[in-house]
């Protein structure tokens, strides 16, 4: 008996091993060698190993446990992935897309007062899925009055965008700081403001930015306002101040995600610290090997990647200008990734 084609190369359309329910139906998974990859021998392998060593122990499927392993006993961080892994190409019928996403900073205190009015809240006890809306709840005051506020912050479109993020930081008015983490959400699904603003004519879909959406809310008062109630989806939060001031906020993994080189991915697809090699196109390209470290209400497909671009205004901006094409190969464990193959052998 052979495997019909089992050249590297080869495309399947098959269930993948670690592919949830969620999963599109029907994607296809092309094998690859390492000498595929655009830029592959130019990249800093090292900076990558570090960080999938960063979150490989909580992987508990038993072919990442054998190979996290051995991950640390001294090897050469490219021949470590050349060696154990093979990259996998998995695609589900939609075109790449990368974005960026980034730690907001905002200014805050912690009672009202001034221009500190909007608040930041903790998740109260009683929320069902799916809960209010975002207009029902900021209408109706619904969460006014039962101590569930963190933080007061200045401006509404920062409270807004740090829910997007799921994430931040504030700079306390008295001094110091607080971190804040997702805790939680009302249930109901993301909608983009960005595609809200196509929808109504005001841009073209290419025009659509964080700084434009940020700038238009801005200078258009109560309307400006009322338009982010076309999100019903409303993000609680939590205090990480366990997270040392250094490191990057906390993803998916509860591990703190690193600039540059953690990624938010489909867990549908991709396992959570997985080593993902990513090629993005655009005005400033990008050739470098991440990890799969968060995930994200808008991050749906087998070719959608969010990278985290570090923490404040500067990373913001920068990954506000990422909306680009490209490809992401997954590098999988190598009898993982040829474990595709049994369905067509004749």
């Amino acid at each position: 008996m052979k495997v019909r084609a089992a050249a590297v190369g080869l495309s399947l359309i098959l269930q993948s091993y670690f592919a949830t329910e969620a999963a599109m139906a029907n994607p296809t998974y092309q094998l690859l060698q390492f000498e595929e990859l655009e830029g592959w021998a130019e990249d800093d392998h090292q900076a990558a190993f570090d960080v999938f060593l960063s979150t490989c122990g909580d992987m508990r499927d038993p072919a990442w446990e054998a190979i996290c392993a051995v991950a640390g006993q001294g090897h050469e961080a490219r021949g470590f992935f050349e060696r154990f892994f093979t990259p996998v190409l998995i695609e589900d019928g939609k075109d790449a897309l990368f974005t960026g996403y980034f730690e907001p900073e905002l200014r805050g205190s912690l009672n009202r007062g001034g221009p500190y009015q909007y608040p930041l809240y903790r998740q109260p006890d009683d929320v069902s899925s799916p809960w209010l809306t975002r207009q029902e709840i900021e209408e109706t005051g619904a969460l006014s009055g039962k101590g569930l506020e963190i933080a007061w912050i200045d401006d509404p479109v920062d409270v807004f965008f740090l829910q997007v993020q799921g994430s931040g930081r504030v700079k306390l008015d008295t001094g110091g700081g607080i971190r804040v983490g997702y805790g939680g959400a009302n249930g109901h699904e993301y909608s983009s403001i960005g595609l809200e603003l196509v929808r109504r004519g005001i841009y073209e879909s290419h025009q659509v930015s964080a700084d434009v959406i940020r700038n238009w809310v801005r200078n258009n008062g109560q309307e400006g306002l009322q338009l982010l109630w076309a999100n019903d989806s409303f993000v609680f939060f939590r205090e990480v101040n366990e997270v040392p001031a250094h490191m990057g906020p906390l993803g998916a993994m509860n591990r703190s995600v690193t600039t540059m080189r953690t990624v938010a991915i489909d867990p549908s697809y991709i396992p959570y610290g997985a080593p993902v090699w990513i090629e993005m196109q655009g005005a400033n390209p990008l050739n470098r090997l991440m990890v799969a470290q968060d995930t994200g209400s808008a991050i749906r497909g087998s070719q959608r990647a969010d990278i985290f671009f570090g923490t404040g205004d500067e990373a913001g901006r920068a990954a506000g200008r990422i909306k680009d094409g490209g490809r992401m190969v997954v590098l999988m464990p190598i009898q993982s990734a040829y474990a595709l193959l049994p369905d067509v052998i004749e």
